[in-house]
């Protein structure tokens, strides 16, 4: 079975909501009918921003609409993560929106301590799986791809793709390449790897390097430092087989998880 995928590659305008879903509404409009998952960046409607009492949106806010919005038109499910205010506390959320009305969310759990997140957002304590059109899915955010612990497919978090939403710096970009491999192949799962590209308010540089990975860790595509959408099908069915033909998370360690 076919599960099309679509990137949305793009550059963010800093610390202006109004300006970025604008933007993006633009860029994702002609996927409408032909895809079933739109992914945007880390923080895509202000930028990696370290000032979430002044930027954070309400959790219930205009982004949160704009994605159902989105869903609806597209028809398909759309999500990326976004700075929100919730009962006092500020959270670096992924938000993921389906046309039957459902926002599904997940908040990063690893927080990037030598940028100051955690000085100024709350960690989530729970992965999420959601299902969607014969696709399991598992969304996670930028620096939670270097613990491999938490994202590890095991009984309680049994998922056919993962979903990393990133503002992951040019500096660093071979770490980034590389883990999105790593996961892919230990977990025997499709990756995805959204990155922004461009700069942002704080001089910090982009170069994209957005991803989908097979079950192998072999690129389905990789795009480069330039804007794109671009959307690629991904075989569950061939997934599975191979799930049956190499069972190596049979032989996987048993944890938990405090």
């Amino acid at each position: 079975m076919s599960f099309r995928i679509s990137l949305a590659q793009q550059p963010l305008v800093w610390h202006d909501a109004l300006a970025n879903r604008a933007h993006f509404e633009s860029v994702l409009r002609p996927l409408a009918g032909s895809t079933d998952l739109v992914v945007l960046p880390e923080m895509f409607t202000s930028g990696f921003t370290m000032q979430p009492e002044k930027y954070a949106e309400a959790a219930h806010g205009e982004t949160r609409a704009w994605l159902l919005s989105q869903a609806r038109l597209l028809d398909a499910a759309v999500g990326g993560s976004v700075a929100v205010s919730d009962h006092g506390r500020h959270f670096n959320r992924f938000m993921l929106a389906t046309p039957d009305g459902e926002v599904h969310q997940y908040d990063k759990r690893h927080l990037f301590r030598m940028g100051g997140e955690h000085r100024h957002y709350s960690a989530g304590g729970h992965a999420l799986i959601v299902e969607w059109r014969g696709a399991r899915l598992c969304p996670l955010v930028c620096y939670d791809l270097r613990f491999p612990v938490w994202s590890r497919r095991r009984p309680e978090l049994e998922y056919d793709i993962a979903l990393f939403v990133a503002s992951w710096p040019a500096a660093r970009r071979y770490a980034w390449s590389t883990l999105l491999r790593a996961r892919a192949m230990e977990n025997q799962a499709f990756v995805v790897g959204v990155n922004r590209v461009g700069e942002d308010g704080g001089g910090n540089s982009y170069v994209g390097d957005s991803a989908v990975l097979d079950f192998l860790g072999q690129p389905i595509v990789e795009l480069t430092d330039q804007a794109q959408v671009v959307t690629v099908p991904v075989d569950l069915e061939a997934l599975h087989l191979w799930r049956d033909k190499f069972p190596a998370h049979l032989d996987a360690d048993a944890f938990s998880l405090e």
